[in-house]
């Protein structure tokens, strides 16, 4: 059984000693001077495009885009889902099948839901 996670538990330690090796290496090379220590205007400005802003650049978004972010990451996992259940249709057999169809159902609820709020409409 041991023997089995070892090489889980040696990617885990190289995990955990690159992580902690990060911050030491960023601060040595700022020390020999590979890293600015006085940054000049022009890095310390927003980059966006390359063009200059118009008006502040710290603007609230409308909180309406969560949402569209939202239900574009269910469509994706629902892509996602489907696909891998239309790869195994035939070792899934029917049970699948329900599966897929219920999962389906309660999506397709949801996005009533949400269309009957009208949280689809762009305003």
């Amino acid at each position: 059984m041991l023997t089995q996670f070892g090489h889980i538990g040696l990617l885990l330690i190289a995990v955990v000693l690159f992580v902690a090796s990060l911050p030491i290496i960023a601060f040595l090379m700022r020390q020999i001077g590979m890293a600015t220590k006085k940054p000049t205007p022009v890095k310390l400005s927003t980059y966006e495009s390359g063009m200059t802003t118009v008006g502040k650049s710290w603007v609230q978004f409308n909180i309406r885009y969560y949402g569209y972010a939202l239900m574009f990451v269910a469509l994706d996992v629902t892509a996602v889902i489907l696909y891998l259940w239309a790869v195994n249709l035939r070792e899934l057999s029917v049970f699948g099948l329900v599966l897929a169809a219920v999962f389906i159902a309660i999506l397709a609820v949801a996005y009533i839901y949400a269309w009957k709020k009208k949280d689809l409409e762009w305003k």
